[in-house]
């Protein structure tokens, strides 16, 4: 294969199918933190690659497409132990977004989402701990899903923080989205009905943090969503404590996380990481109980809260990015701004642990942005379904 895009580590690898199914005749590729036998996986990081030996069992996850007639053809780039949502990596070179080459593509998930919008396979895997599937998904033009906590097993992966860690997928269509998730969420969602959903929730706090030059097309895809059949259409108020709350609670919280699974690893090899990677390592080493304790008592109010709003029926819309991806050069300052920003709507699936899908929603400037629906916890199918009949009713006209 002809990696034109810097999307692949090893473009080399396959694994054929083992089965015949849904997914029969397609290929996907998978983020370089995906356990396959015999395989060392790098996490984006040469040290991590030099301290670690190979897998001993393919992911489940892998397995499961495989079964289903789905042939692997790659391992994908991701940003240093999956700890950014830029798709920049020091070591190895930041993919290349096939939709806007001058804006970066999005991470941590960056080759998984560029292997796709550049046609190099059907559909890929990442994984999503704050925003790792969903904004290179937006930022490179095409669908991306992030499932419910806890509902697609996430074994075979290298964890980043585990009570928000999560396998999600993209692919270039919401009908191939959707049937990878019929394959990875089989038996684990609950209702499945695609016409269940009645209420669209525009979360006002997100609305407010979308830039002014994606509002207009942002609001084209809104409008057809209202002239859906038997959808009620609110504005509520969702962060009563201020989205940058919610992110600096998602941040301590993940923060924790992510020193207890690397620390001893970090403290004993000593790895060599990009600087803004490396800074976040050491804020996360700083992270007190007591900042714990208070966020993680956020996080269930926040979490009870949403679960509450959404029920079984209720659709929450938001943008998935504040903004279309910035320029390749983007670093320091200006570089942690937009992070925290786009942390703001990305925390809210996190902290609450509900499914989003992403769609692209238009253009600024040539370079695309998303449009997001959270579901109500473990409606992942039916949101899938939902969307997947929606845009075949918005194609028709």
């Amino acid at each position: 294969m002809i990696d034109t895009y810097n999307a692949f580590v090893q473009p080399e690898l396959e694994l054929p199918p083992v089965g015949e199914g849904l997914l029969s005749g397609l290929t996907f590729a998978v983020k370089d933190v995906f356990a396959i036998k015999g395989y060392t996986s790098g996490a984006g990081n040469p040290d991590w690659l030099r301290t670690h030996s190979p897998w001993e069992k393919t992911a489940s996850s892998i397995r499961k497409l495989l079964a289903s007639g789905a042939r692997l053809t790659g391992i994908t780039h991701t940003d240093e132990l999956m700890y950014s949502i830029n798709g920049q990596n020091d070591h190895y070179g930041t993919p290349i977004n096939p939709k806007a080459p001058d804006r970066i593509p999005g991470g941590s998930s960056s080759g998984s989402a560029v292997a796709v919008a550049a046609g190099a396979v059907d559909f890929a895997l990442g994984t999503d701990t704050g925003g790792s599937v969903r904004v290179p998904a937006a930022y490179c033009g095409i669908y991306g899903f992030r499932p419910s906590h806890n509902i697609v097993p996430i074994d075979g992966v290298i964890p980043l923080a585990p009570a928000y860690d999560t396998i999600g997928w993209m692919a270039r269509d919401i009908a191939l989205l959707s049937k990878v998730g019929e394959v990875l969420l089989a038996g684990a969602s609950d209702d499945v009905t695609p016409r269940g959903f009645r209420r669209l929730i525009f979360a006002e706090e997100a609305w407010e943090k979308a830039e002014a030059s994606c509002r207009g097309s942002l609001e084209s895809s809104c409008i057809q969503l209202l002239q859906t059949e038997g959808l009620k259409q609110e504005w509520r108020s969702i962060a009563p404590e201020s989205l940058e709350v919610w992110s600096h609670a998602f941040r301590t919280t993940q923060g924790r996380e992510i020193w207890q699974t690397h620390s001893e690893w970090i403290v004993r090899e000593k790895p060599v990481f990009g600087e803004s990677i490396g800074a976040r390592f050491a804020s996360a080493s700083t992270i007190t109980d007591e900042e714990v304790e208070r966020d993680g008592a956020l996080r269930r109010v926040i979490r009870n809260r949403l679960h509450e709003l959404l029920g079984d029926d209720g659709l929450l819309v938001i943008p998935t990015i504040p903004g279309a991806a910035p320029s390749r050069a983007i670093n320091g300052t200006a570089n942690e701004e937009r992070r925290f920003r786009t942390m703001q709507l990305s925390c809210i699936a996190g902290l609450s642990g509900l499914p989003q899908v992403t769609i692209p929603a238009g253009e600024v400037d040539g370079a695309p942005i998303g449009l997001s629906l959270i579901a109500g916890t473990k409606q992942d199918l039916k949101l899938l379904r939902w969307v997947e009949r929606f845009e075949k009713e918005a194609a028709k006209g």
